[in-house]
């Protein structure tokens, strides 16, 4: 297909970004490197970052409320965060001995390859799949032994397999993946973990298992919960809305628990602020928040997959809160053009194809972006 983006707009509204929008690069960490100095009063929608677009629970944000008289206490001088581990671990029907808690599941992924890591070793992994993990192991020194995707767009766990060898240090595997939206059935997954951690301990990123209906909504955790060698990371980030308030967890075998607390994760909860400890607990039995924001999603990305479709942009089908389309025959930095637009999103290139990952928003906001699609893409 060949497409063109009309050369006017683009002009036109590159000249605007340049004079009037005063973006910038320099922010607070951010996992993307995306442009972060950004406002509704500057009209531009955040399609960039897999947020939940509807917030947290009302009964969370009631809970932060009610902790901020102690927020100048540590977590630990107040009685009613001591269970917030054993709370956690109720929910998901393990021992407390089973969980650790973090800051996020991003410090997960980072300070994992550094407890696993061996000099010459190698990680093994997808791509594409979440680059926290992969890129910390180069930064290391590790080789990333990346198994690329099939012709469906999902993880090719045989050849997964195939590349564990006896210098292997961790698996890495993201189910639903990054950004790739598809996802492994229980049973794939139970025969890859129960193969897999006879080798090498692997690391299974559930970030949005959420968004998953049953049967296939299934985690991996109860194998975690009785093999050292296999560890489930989740979040809050996601379907809880608590991106901005840092709030993970790992599960695993009490041996390995202990270890990791040990080790590199000593410090990783109480790193964790009050108000979000609190937050969490209240967002963990509000399943009418979970399935509304996961009804709104489901809606705004269907919605979003036919407008694309009709536009002849092919769309790998998606169960998660942001969606991969094909950008083929397009030339040029996606993302840098629909920033011009007001819309903040991601483009790369896998596996020698052009694709652009854009976060679901709200139903107004998907349509603001199928408004910006046809006016400006030209097949």
């Amino acid at each position: 297909m060949s497409t063109s983006i009309n050369r006017r707009n683009w002009l036109k509204q590159s000249s605007l970004a340049t004079l009037g929008l005063g973006l910038s690069l320099h922010s607070l960490g951010n996992e993307e490197g995306l442009p972060r100095n950004f406002g509704t009063d500057k009209g531009l929608i955040n399609l960039g970052s897999n947020e939940n677009p509807y917030g947290i629970s009302p009964k969370s944000r009631q809970a932060i409320i009610d902790m901020l008289p102690l927020a100048n206490r540590y977590s630990f001088n107040i009685p009613s965060l001591k269970n917030c581990r054993s709370t956690l671990a109720r929910f998901y029907g393990v021992s407390s001995e089973n969980i650790l808690l973090t800051a996020g599941s991003g410090v997960v992924l980072d300070l994992a390859v550094r407890y696993f890591y061996k000099p010459s070793g190698n990680v093994v992994t997808a791509e594409p799949t979440f680059f926290i993990l992969p890129n910390t192991a180069r930064r290391l020194g590790l080789i990333v032994n990346a198994v690329p995707v099939g012709k469906d767009r999902g993880l090719d766990l045989e050849s997964m397999l195939g590349a564990i060898n006896s210098d292997t240090r961790l698996i890495y595997v993201v189910n639903p993946n990054n950004p790739t939206g598809t996802f492994l059935t229980p049973a794939a997954m139970k025969g890859f973990c129960t193969e897999a951690s006879k080798k090498a301990p692997i690391l299974i990123d559930e970030a949005y298992m959420d968004f998953l209906d049953a049967p296939d909504n299934e985690s991996m955790i109860p194998l975690a919960a009785s093999n050292p060698n296999i560890m489930v990371t989740r979040t809050f980030s996601k379907i809880h809305g608590m991106a901005g308030l840092r709030m993970g967890f790992v599960i695993s075998h009490p041996s390995r628990i202990k270890e990791l607390e040990q080790d590199l994760f000593n410090e990783s909860q109480i790193a964790i602020c009050n108000l979000t400890l609190a937050a969490a607990m209240a967002s963990l039995p509000d399943e009418a928040h979970r399935q509304l924001c996961k009804q709104k999603n489901a809606s705004a990305r269907d919605y979003t997959v036919r407008s694309l479709e009709a536009m002849n942009l092919h769309c790998i089908p998606s169960c998660t809160n942001f969606l991969l389309f094909s950008l083929s025959g397009f030339t040029g930095n996606f993302s840098d053009f629909m920033l011009t637009q007001n819309i903040i999103l991601r483009s790369n290139e896998y596996l020698g194809e052009k694709w652009c990952r854009v976060s679901i928003g709200t139903m107004e906001e998907m349509q603001q972006f199928i408004k910006v699609m046809n006016q400006n893409w030209k097949p």
